[in-house]
């Protein structure tokens, strides 16, 4: 199998490419970096070119495209200057990259995220649920792309994640980690629920996804259970040997963000054993696995 990687300067990107290698597959990497450090063959690739990422795309021939790359910073996605880059690259440069893959026939992998739903209730998402109602511009950005991908190919998964961590970027765990070495006390949101997703775990599925051709929509965390933002900290600052004080606030106490957040971004993992994929571990124990990596 020969895949095609965007975004492999993140977080995802880095430990998808770091698994299809350790699995022995022919993989090419490409984010909007002029030159990444990368022992794999890497180009740089402007995904909002439509005719880049044709050329691009074509010449390797993949028989899957793991679509990673994505603008990410949901409270800066709000700003009216950042609106039209939102726009080109979550769903103009998602639709570039699914235009190539219907042409070459190949497989995509497109990772979303819980912010298509409204976040409200708690009753866990499924992931065939179609009540869409994004609460920013974020969330409509991911939801359009992930239509975009839906509407062009028949080979595709669409895979839904949240609260996400890995080693190869910025992420809650790190900035707790770093909050805490220099506050006594730190404030933490305890109404909104979720669970986290370690890229490392993720990654791994990922590629077990490729190898198959059942496709459809899926939602892809750690196992665990799910917490707060307020339970999580706890649980970083209690593997991490660290004694800052966690306060649990409310999203009205803590002030408001830019960006709506969900206050449910329960994800129903179920379907991912119906169909015969292995679940992440749990997130308690990827959060031990992921603390010794940093």
């Amino acid at each position: 199998m020969k895949a095609f990687v965007t975004g492999v300067c993140g977080q995802l990107g880095h430990d998808v490419m770091n698994e299809l290698a350790k699995r022995g597959y022919e993989a090419v990497g490409s984010d909007i970096l002029s030159s990444a450090d990368t022992d794999y063959q890497y180009i740089q690739l402007d995904i909002t070119d439509a005719v880049a990422v044709d050329r691009a795309i074509s010449a390797v021939k993949p028989d899957v495209v793991v679509h990673c790359a994505a603008w990410t910073a949901v409270d800066a996605a709000e700003d009216e200057e950042n609106k039209p880059k939102v726009k080109a690259i979550n769903v103009d440069g998602t639709q570039n990259i699914a235009n190539v893959c219907r042409k070459l026939d190949c497989k995509m992998i497109y990772i979303s995220t819980d912010y298509v739903f409204d976040g409200q209730g708690e009753e866990p998402w499924q992931p065939d649920c179609k009540d869409y109602a994004p609460q920013n511009v974020y969330g409509q950005s991911k939801l359009d792309g992930e239509l975009a991908v839906a509407n062009t190919l028949d080979k595709y998964f669409i895979v839904r994640i949240a609260w996400v961590f890995g080693v190869n970027g910025k992420n809650f765990i790190k900035t707790m980690i770093n909050v805490g070495k220099t506050h006594d006390e730190v404030r933490v949101v305890c109404d909104q629920v979720g669970t986290p997703t370690y890229t490392f775990d993720l990654a791994r599925l990922l590629v077990d996804m490729t190898e198959t051709e059942k496709y459809g929509y899926y939602h892809a965390t750690n196992e665990g259970g799910y917490i707060s933002w307020y339970d999580f900290t706890v649980e970083i600052y209690k593997q991490a040997g660290m004694t800052t004080k966690v306060t649990p606030v409310t999203t009205a106490e803590y002030g408001l963000s830019k960006a709506k957040r969900p206050f449910n971004s329960r994800l129903d993992k179920s379907k991912l054993v119906e169909n015969g994929f292995e679940p992440l571990p749990t997130w308690q124990d990827a959060l031990a696995r992921y603390l010794k990596e940093i």
